[in-house]
């Protein structure tokens, strides 16, 4: 009897230390995200991450005990896609605005061209004026190349082999989004009142996917394509990129222009496009504050 008890109490101790052990891990592991993520100017990808934490540690176990600790702060963790960042609580941001003049809206024609984007995605520009029933200044896509939130994905395997384009992780952090599939669906466009019922039969919403990886009907892009059909974007610095994001406010409520992008196509405002282009460049008078 005496040695059994003596082997209960090694087997419990033995369980007691395994136990300490993974608590022990998880803090660290916590502790090393958390310095990581608050010294990085970028989101960083799990990858990265988990190269930097010690053998046998958990990277979701400690990514969902950080966020948790972070839920009630003044940052909170946030995810986009494979990313992970700190940024500021949603109630607290009206703390850290500027006084600043307002800058111009996207048009309605970036705005419709995004949301395409956002949901047809890989699509050229033809498809894009096909769903708008409109042609598109190249203007449009300009800006919202610029800005970060769309990319040249390939070349369709196709006469003329157009250049296809997709969203991008900047189009997730700067729309609060965690994945690209966090994007309203037709039901949810419904319930916020987007829809008065007249839809055509057949009617959907395409379920988006911005996978990184090209399609089968995709090509790889030629070496030279950004200096070719976008020499703007190709002559631009990176901070510069970074200014045209910061210029351009989005609308309260995304959810609302995708909904409007399924409404009557409008004419494209290709010089309000070209300003903002033009801001992205401009440098800031002596004495006033960057944009940056």
């Amino acid at each position: 009897m005496a040695d059994a008890a003596r082997a209960f109490e090694f087997v419990e101790d033995e369980d007691r230390a395994l136990e300490e052990a993974r608590v022990a891990l998880l803090a660290e592991s916590k502790r090393i995200v958390e310095a990581l993520l608050f010294a990085s100017a970028e989101p960083l990808e799990e990858r990265v991450l988990g190269e930097r934490l010690p053998d046998g540690a958990d990277l979701q176990a400690a990514l969902a005990a950080l966020r948790e600790d972070y839920a009630t702060r003044g940052v909170n963790l946030a995810r986009a896609g494979t990313k992970w960042y700190f940024r500021t609580a949603d109630d607290l941001g009206w703390l850290l605005r500027r006084e600043e003049t307002p800058q111009k809206k996207l048009t309605r024609a970036a705005v419709e061209t995004l949301a395409i984007v956002a949901y047809h995605q890989p699509v050229t520009r033809a498809e894009i004026e096909d769903i708008r029933g409109v042609a598109i200044s190249k203007g449009t896509l300009d800006v919202l190349l610029e800005t970060g939130w769309i990319r040249l994905r390939g070349r369709r395997k196709a006469p003329g082999r157009p250049i296809t384009y997709g969203t991008t992780d900047t189009f997730l952090v700067h729309f609060g989004l965690e994945q690209i599939s966090d994007l309203p669906g037709l039901e949810e466009l419904k319930g916020a009142g987007l829809f008065d019922g007249r839809l055509p039969a057949g009617f959907g919403v395409p379920k988006p996917d911005d996978d990184e990886a090209l399609t089968a009907d995709e090509d790889p892009l030629d070496s030279d394509d950004a200096a070719e059909d976008f020499p703007l974007l190709a002559q631009m610095e990176p901070d510069a990129v970074d200014a045209a994001d910061d210029q351009v406010e989005s609308n309260a409520e995304f959810a609302q222009d995708i909904g409007d992008a399924d409404g009557a196509a409008r004419d494209d405002h290709e010089q309000d496009d070209r300003e903002q282009v033009d801001r992205a460049h401009a440098r800031p008078a002596d004495g006033e504050e960057s944009a940056e």
